[in-house]
């Protein structure tokens, strides 16, 4: 029998006091066994989210939705999203699949159906992936605006969400300017220190050539 982590037994113990939740000993502690399969920190803060947010019984549902692993919320989600074919955006897998279940509605011009369903999709998503302990992948999917797609980039780079390293390699290289810049300092973030010539950080862009 795997040894129980008290720490967080007790705490889900006070949590199901709070909320009003009956919960035996035996159950406390199958609830505690598979929740130590995730960090114990974010099992912890998502408990006090429970205490806070909950107003039905406390469940190991319940907690997971609520780890924060870095994957946005539903919300924060559906407002990333590309809504046109010129916006870029830097999304996790789960984003990119719920976003195939909503693009069609977005097309046509439905958005409250289509954030309704993306919303759905998106939970769902989330939801198998925490469960089965699969952690986030962030990944570009470039739009034909090439400026929407230098903000993306670099925004991603600098919350860590992609390297610096792979941003260079999708944005166009442009001396002096404050994006190659900021990215040449990110990539000797990563490596203690690395110098890049041009040619590293060049990428021509099909739609800046005539």
């Amino acid at each position: 029998m795997p040894e129980i982590n008290e720490n967080l037994l007790k705490a889900i113990a006070v949590t199901a006091e709070l909320t009003q939740t009956e919960l035996s000993i035996d159950a406390a502690r199958v609830m505690c066994e598979d929740l130590s399969a995730y960090d114990e920190q974010q099992i912890l803060k998502a408990l006090v989210r429970c205490r806070k947010e909950l107003k039905s019984r406390l469940s190991i549902a319940e907690v997971i939705s609520r780890i924060d692993d870095g994957r946005p919320g539903p919300e924060e989600a559906w407002a990333m999203i590309p809504k046109t074919e010129f916006s870029s955006v830097v999304w996790t897998s789960e984003m990119a699949e719920a976003f195939g279940v909503c693009c069609n509605l977005i097309d046509e011009g439905d958005t409250v159906q289509a954030r309704m369903a993306f919303i759905e999709a998106y939970k769902d998503r989330v939801s198998r992936a925490r469960n089965d302990g699969i952690k986030v992948q962030w990944i570009p999917s470039l739009g034909h605006n090439p400026q929407s797609r230098e903000h993306v980039l670099m925004e991603a780079a600098e919350k860590g969400r992609l390297t610096a390293k792979h941003v260079a390699q999708l944005l166009p290289y442009r001396e002096g300017s404050a994006a190659s810049n900021k990215l040449l300092e990110l990539v000797k973030a990563e490596d203690g220190f690395l110098k890049i010539s041009k040619p590293d950080l060049r990428l021509i862009d099909k739609t800046e050539v005539a």
